[in-house]
């Protein structure tokens, strides 16, 4: 059985629901706290043992990759003005000579798309697949523990967690089968089910574990929802000859493809560190006692 040694993160994504803040930065750039978004998802892929960190970008996506270059008049300033632990932080988060590899998705047809445009990177082996969207905060990374799911059961592995079953519409669902190991057999798939017609409330959370089988189903995939070509659908054919076991992921995950996932982001992760905690558990304070929607506001003079 191969390990896990590569990780895929689509990132071509124009933004929208951003602007005008993603007109020239993308929205993968956007911080949390004092990191990139995407940082904190190519941190989790390293924590789990990931060797090859490997984008599908689109145009104006350039400054993902010189985030991850090495910036050497930056070092160089940091080195001289004696600010180490600065740049030791820096160096820590460094991807080593060759680690990273940057392929473009020319025209947007969806995240099954994205995903086989990684083909020729990815080789014959099996991969991880990180939503650059969703960021985790837990003590054990979620792909971690997935690798260590795919370690016991060789197969594909889909990260879940647990939604409002009214919800559950709003999401791709999976079916829960018997227990293995410390996931369970995942008996089916659907996007988005119509109300009252998901098999459980278990959403799949932006993290997988795939078999480089998908990219032949992929290579000759129809259009699904939206006229793109979805992963789900590939997915529900491949697992007719291969298992998809489920890792029900019990921390927090953070849509920071959304205005309001993306601010719940950057309080949860500044009142997740200790240097900030004190100040910010009190700053929020503050501002949900004083702080008005303009349509009170208004109301109020």
């Amino acid at each position: 059985m191969k390990r896990v040694r590569k990780a895929v993160f689509p990132v071509a994504g124009l933004g929208t629901r951003f602007l005008p803040a993603t007109k020239a930065i993308p929205k993968e750039m956007l911080t949390v706290v004092d990191r990139p978004v995407i940082q904190y998802v190519v941190d989790e892929a390293r924590d789990a043992g990931i060797e090859h960190f490997i984008f599908v970008t689109g145009r104006n996506k350039a400054v993902i990759e010189d985030h991850f270059d090495v910036q050497f008049e930056l070092y160089d300033t940091l080195a001289q003005r004696g600010k180490d632990d600065q740049l030791a932080r820096l160096q820590r988060l460094q991807p080593a000579p060759g680690q990273t590899s940057f392929t473009r998705q020319q025209v947007p047809m969806g995240l099954g798309h994205a995903v086989w445009c990684a083909r020729e990177l990815v080789g014959d082996e099996p991969f991880a697949l990180l939503l650059p969207d969703m960021i985790m905060q837990s003590e054990k990374s979620c792909m971690k523990d997935m690798v260590e799911l795919y370690a016991e059961t060789g197969n594909n592995i889909i990260a879940v967690q647990e939604c409002d079953p009214a919800e559950a519409h709003k999401y791709g669902i999976v079916g829960r089968g018997e227990d293995t190991h410390h996931g369970f057999r995942i008996t089916g798939m659907v996007e988005k089910p119509k109300h009252g017609t998901a098999p459980s409330n278990l959403f799949i959370n932006g993290r997988y574990i795939l078999q480089p089988e998908i990219f032949g189903i992929l290579e000759s995939q129809e259009r699904g929802a939206g006229n793109e070509i979805q992963l789900t659908d590939a997915m529900l054919k491949l697992e007719k000859k291969q298992p998809f076991y489920g890792y029900h992921y019990k921390g927090r995950t953070f849509d920071c493809g959304s205005p309001e996932g993306f601010v719940e982001a950057n309080v949860a992760f500044a009142l997740w560190r200790s240097d900030m905690n004190g100040s910010m558990a009190g700053v929020i304070r503050t501002l949900l006692d004083e702080v008005q929607p303009a349509e009170r506001r208004g109301a109020a003079s």
